[in-house]
């Protein structure tokens, strides 16, 4: 499938570590507790859920919309920084063997 390509065909890829905030689901698998900002007026909050890592191809244009190539959910152990960066490299090294 053909990825979104900017001006002079570059692939553009983004990463982003984000939350699926489940505050209802207390007894679910492997459930962490995300910390999040703006939910309330200057208050940081722990809240139940899972972090997930992104890594996308970004479109051009006010209208962009990404292509999600890989999505990883991060466990208790993990460190998001490390995991991300080998999350990116397999993404970039199965680009390069598809010839993207």
């Amino acid at each position: 499938m053909p990825l979104p390509r900017f001006e002079g065909g570059h692939l553009v890829l983004a990463v982003d570590v984000s939350s699926w905030l489940r505050p209802d689901a207390p007894c679910s698998a492997e459930r962490l507790f995300c910390h999040v900002y703006g939910r309330a007026k200057d208050d940081a909050q722990v809240i139940p859920g899972w972090p997930y890592s992104f890594v996308a191809a970004l479109e051009a244009g006010a209208t962009s919309c990404p292509t999600v190539l890989e999505v990883v959910r991060l466990g208790p152990a993990d460190d998001a920084t490390v995991i991300t960066a080998a999350q990116l490299r397999d993404v970039v090294q199965r680009l390069v063997v598809a010839g993207q």
